[in-house]
């Protein structure tokens, strides 16, 4: 079944008739600095001071500065007078928090990713696809200790991660080749897949199996298990998965975990009112 991509699109340049539009796309330059700089800031809980901030974005300090005191008093960064740094602030919150609202599955969700948790006792997470990447919107943590690929709100290729991998299993082949083209295989680690070949096997696979597996292709010494969630159409709506350190999960645990996530997903599709695909779709 044939999926809609979207695709990057190519606007004309057209003449800076305003400084503060930027000529590459007739954007506005400031707008475009600001969101670079929220965004940057949402990278490190610790924040930046002002200097570090100025070369991690490659703008001015004093742009940076027009931009930071702008936005504080939007209340979309605050600033922290005892070490001098810049934080994402609570207005940033409230905005980004609508896009997890408006996905109201998320709140329904919880009950099976805690199931999912309590059977396996690694972490189990949800995300959804947005601009070609993924974007998890909620995980329930193990109980052990581990490290996570990304945090809530944060992004990961699709290609180099089980959750990705297990949306991209649904997609057609012509439109995975346009995620490729987009957004690239980069290479995370040393087993991380960057060969287009490859990939359209390992999706083979995960068709067959019903799951998909990231062995350590985004972090080394960290495995995901994934499976689609489906809408009313029999269209991917989201992925789960549970993800652990490798030495928890080993070769001969993957078929197992695989068939929990696999069900849990059937279980939450449901749930939404959404119709797992054929059989024979896998």
């Amino acid at each position: 079944m044939k999926r809609n991509v979207i695709r990057r699109r190519l606007i004309e340049p057209k003449s800076n008739v305003n400084n503060d539009l930027d000529p590459r796309d007739g954007g506005v330059q400031s707008v475009d600095r600001a969101l670079l700089i929220i965004e940057t800031l949402a990278e490190d809980d610790e924040g930046y001071r002002l200097t570090d901030l100025a070369v991690r974005t490659g703008l001015s300090p004093s742009t940076v500065h027009r931009l930071l005191t702008t936005l504080e008093k939007r209340r979309f960064v605050q600033f922290d007078r005892d070490e001098s740094t810049w934080h994402i602030g609570a207005q940033s919150f409230a905005v980004g928090s609508t896009f997890v609202r408006r996905r109201n599955f998320v709140t329904q969700a919880l009950p099976y990713l805690r199931k999912l948790r309590d059977q396996t006792r690694e972490t189990a997470n949800l995300a959804v696809v947005d601009d070609g990447t993924m974007v998890v919107l909620t995980r329930v943590e193990s109980r052990e200790i581990m490290r996570s690929v990304t945090k809530v709100g944060g992004r990961v290729p699709m290609v180099a991660s089980g959750l990705g991998k297990a949306l991209l299993s649904t997609y057609s082949e012509e439109d995975v080749f346009a995620i490729i083209q987009r957004e690239g295989m980069p290479r995370l680690t040393s087993k991380s897949i960057v060969r287009a070949g490859e990939l359209c096997k390992s999706l083979h696979d995960i068709r067959q199996q019903g799951y998909s597996v990231d062995d350590e292709e985004a972090l080394i010494g960290l495995r995901c298990v994934s499976a689609v969630v489906y809408d009313d159409c029999s269209e991917p709506l989201a992925a789960i998965s549970v993800s652990g350190k490798a030495s928890r999960v080993p070769n001969d645990r993957l078929p197992v975990l695989g068939k929990l996530v696999r069900e849990v997903a059937a279980e939450l599709t449901k749930a939404l009112g959404g119709t797992m695909p054929d059989a024979k779709s896998f």
